[in-house]
């Protein structure tokens, strides 16, 4: 399989990306800024299975030119992509009156606009079958308990939620299928920037065996939907 990962320098992400690279025969793309991170995985990878496929591509998802930089690859490697699991994210923990200008376009440049353009640019890579998982947030659930401080973070997962219910309908007559996972708390550095003293129930990796099954059967049963993936909220 042919499995794209943003967000994987840390955190969950660098999970999915070691967890995926046990299969051989998977094609592994793990995205970041963060060169230097995205090359220690790897050497990870080939420890844990010296015939890991693990390619770091460090490009920053909040630029105007990642989309180019991404789709130039797949058109090089002449290849598809069967899943894409958008999870990098972008936090401020701020009050609402301190927030500016420059915080919303941070988070949701990330969180929604880098998502947008990265699906854009591998839309001609994706195939019937193809499974678009998008990480959310307990924080963007309608409904949930909300935070002081976390209310840009969670109107950028709330969107991006309404957004994969909209690319799942685009994507319907095409069986490309699309859904959002909504976290909840999972001991990453996010959630530490978050709640500098919390203690989360569940583990970067645990959490990224999880999504593993998920993204390449969830699909199977779930489309155009938000999914609470939670035992905890702070």
């Amino acid at each position: 399989m042919n499995i794209v990962v943003t967000g994987a320098s840390r955190g969950i992400g660098f999970e999915l990306v070691k967890q995926f690279a046990k299969d051989e025969s998977n094609r592994v793309v793990a995205i970041s800024r963060n060169q230097e991170r995205l090359e220690r995985l790897k050497e990870e990878c080939m420890l844990a299975n010296p015939g890991a496929n693990v390619i770091p591509l460090a490009i920053d998802l909040a630029s105007d030119k990642a989309g180019i930089q991404i789709s130039e690859y797949f058109k090089n490697q002449k290849a598809g992509v069967d899943i894409l699991i958008n999870n990098a994210g972008a936090i401020v923990n701020k009050p609402f009156d301190q927030l500016t200008a420059v915080d919303f376009d941070n988070v949701f440049n990330v969180n929604v606009k880098g998502v947008m353009l990265l699906v854009q640019s591998l839309r001609p890579y994706f195939k019937a079958g193809s499974h678009i998982v998008n990480i959310g947030s307990m924080g963007g659930y309608q409904g949930s308990v909300k935070f002081p401080g976390l209310s840009l973070y969670s109107a950028s997962k709330g969107a991006l939620a309404i957004l994969s219910e909209c690319l799942a309908e685009e994507f319907k007559s095409e069986q490309i299928y699309v859904n959002c996972l909504a976290l909840g708390a999972v001991q990453t550095e996010m959630l530490s920037e978050a709640f500098p003293d919390y203690k989360a129930p569940l583990s970067s990796r645990e959490m990224a065996e999880f999504m593993v099954g998920f993204a390449q059967t969830g699909h199977h049963f779930f489309n155009g939907k938000i999914l609470p993936v939670s035992i905890s909220t702070p």
